[in-house]
């Protein structure tokens, strides 16, 4: 993301949602419940759960949480139905937004993410609007911690990774889906542990924001992602360091 991390955003969308703990362990619970719903609860053919489970493990969900949620999708506990549903649209200065939801009631969530966007210089738009904007990855993070990088990247590579590089303190390895497990492997393999391992939507291209438009932006960013019907909140805007804090 020009010049920066491809995990910036999300890393912000960590950090913000380490603070809401409730929030976090309920929005993967959902994600577990409908992961085994649709394949099942064995994570080997299953890679929605796979992931899933990963994302419980990086934030440290309890293991009744995790188990509870898997018995809801296996259908042994009663559990609310959601159904899935992404809005696209533009923020401040014209930023690309994509949010994935899950709701079980489609009118109210459609008019609190139109509500949100207004609120804040934004507009939501047509399906398809923003979608091409962004590519499918996988992502793993790694702490540096004395690892070879040339011997971690040639790893990476050889395992069918298409990106390696150092961003701060770590390690950041960009995959296409389908080499997402092989690469997984291979780190597993030599003991290599993952600070993120994540499919994800990461932008081709940033858009810049200084300012109002960027405080703005952020605004809108923390206020979608603290809605309690929004799973995955995906943006390709780039804004001063000193701002994403």
């Amino acid at each position: 993301m020009s010049g920066h991390s491809k995990w910036a955003n999300i890393k912000h969308k960590k950090g913000k949602m380490d603070a809401v703990r409730g929030k976090v362990t309920t929005k993967i619970g959902r994600e577990i419940t409908i992961a085994v719903r649709l394949g099942g609860s064995d994570p080997t053919g299953n890679m929605r759960l796979k992931l899933a489970l990963q994302k419980a493990k990086e934030n440290n969900i309890p293991k009744e949480n995790i188990q509870r949620a898997i018995q809801k999708g296996a259908g042994a506990l009663e559990g609310s139905n959601y159904e899935e549903i992404s809005y696209e649209g533009y923020g401040p200065g014209g930023v690309a937004i994509m949010v994935e939801a899950m709701t079980d009631n489609r009118n109210r969530t459609a008019a609190d993410v139109r509500h949100l966007f207004a609120k804040f210089g934004g507009n939501l738009g047509e399906s398809g609007c923003v979608a091409w904007m962004f590519k499918q990855k996988g992502i793993f993070i790694i702490e540096q911690d004395g690892l070879n990088e040339e011997e971690l990247m040639l790893l990476a590579l050889d395992a069918g990774a298409e990106d390696f590089e150092a961003v701060d303190s770590q390690f950041e390895i960009t995959t296409a889906p389908d080499d997402f497990e092989k690469v997984q492997a291979a780190l597993e393999e030599n003991n290599i542990k993952t600070v993120v391992a994540r499919i994800t939507m990461v932008p081709e291209t940033a858009t810049s924001l200084a300012g109002d438009e960027a405080a703005k932006m952020m605004k809108l960013l923390d206020a979608l992602e603290d809605h309690d019907d929004l799973q995955e909140v995906y943006t390709n805007f780039d804004i001063p360091e000193d701002m994403e804090d």
